[in-house]
């Protein structure tokens, strides 16, 4: 499905948009396995092994942000991991051995409220032994310039990896903690050529692991639903403590495409660990609680207010 060109253009940017890969029939699946989970956020007041929920969720009136590690919530997600659609856009992007890593997930930007995502890059989550790491996000519904789009930095992985660490000032590990976004403070990045990306309903995204990118909150009356999956080459492995070897049988049992390899390919790629641990586990949200400060304007009660926060000019 990728053209000579449009690798090139990955390489060159980071990422890709690639049109109507999913099937209207799948497509509709994707829905209505989605909306089913999210179904079950009714009655409950906390964060479930599942779901996410937004800050302002009540059990009457249930605000999902994330279905967490989908293809263990529903086994159609898992089957679609290997949809031959996708597997034609990443097997010329990462090689024919394609692994799903054991993370992914849904994110729910609804009308009025989706929580934005603070500017991070995946690789801070989980640094591999090569390059060949990247994510694809399947767009549930057409993502505009009004609905909290994705928003990519061209290039921005061929840079630096960014610290994605906290730093508490009284008293706590000289280290920090990690986050899960870009201190700012300490990495004045230039975001004024970050791109918002738009797309139509079965379209997929693909980006580096090393892409920095993020996303503003949601203030259209219209949904912004994303199936994000996690891909590696099936000869990059996880490094230490970032991903559990201990069912080595489950870590083969994703792969999706091609075949396992005991031979990791070593390669000096740029390393920052994501420990110590984010204070507030479970998802990106809650691990970018602690961040010292905010990029994108977080109060869904502000109607009024910008996208983006005045006060940070980058």
């Amino acid at each position: 499905m990728l053209t000579p060109d449009d690798v090139e253009r990955y390489r060159e940017t980071g990422y890709l948009v690639v049109a109507d890969v999913l099937e209207r029939e799948t497509l509709a699946e994707l829905k209505r396995v989605t909306d089913e989970i999210v179904a079950g956020a009714a009655g409950i007041t906390e964060h479930t092994d599942v779901l996410d929920l937004e800050p302002t969720h009540t059990p009457a009136e249930p605000r999902v942000r994330r279905i967490k590690r989908p293809h263990l919530a529903h086994p159609f997600f898992r089957d679609l991991a290997g949809h031959a659609g996708i597997m034609a856009v990443l097997e010329p992007l990462i090689g024919p051995d394609i692994r799903l890593r054991a993370g992914g997930k849904v994110n729910m930007k609804s009308p009025g409220y989706g929580a934005p995502v603070e500017w991070h890059q995946d690789w801070a989550f989980y640094p591999h032994t090569n390059a060949d790491v990247l994510a694809v996000g399947i767009l549930l519904d057409d993502m505009t310039a009004d609905n909290g789009p994705v928003m990519f930095l061209p290039g921005s992985h061929r840079g630096d990896v960014y610290d994605h660490h906290s730093y508490d000032h009284d008293g706590a590990s000289p280290l920090g903690a990690f986050c899960g976004a870009i201190n700012l403070d300490k990495h004045p990045i230039d975001l004024s050529s970050a791109c918002e990306v738009y797309g139509t309903a079965g379209s997929i995204t693909v980006h580096d692991a090393r892409l920095v990118h993020g996303s503003a909150m949601n203030r259209s009356d219209a949904p912004r639903r994303i199936l994000f999956y996690e891909y590696a080459a099936a000869d990059a492995w996880p490094l230490a403590g970032v991903e559990s070897m201990r069912d080595f049988e489950e870590f083969n049992g994703r792969i999706v495409h091609g075949e396992p390899t005991l031979e990791p390919r070593v390669e000096p790629v740029p390393v920052r660990m994501p420990l110590p641990i984010a204070k507030f586990q479970g998802s990106i949200y809650e691990n970018q609680r602690t961040l010292d400060t905010s990029f994108f304007n977080h109060d869904p009660d502000r109607r009024d207010a910008p996208m983006m926060n005045e006060e940070v000019s980058r």
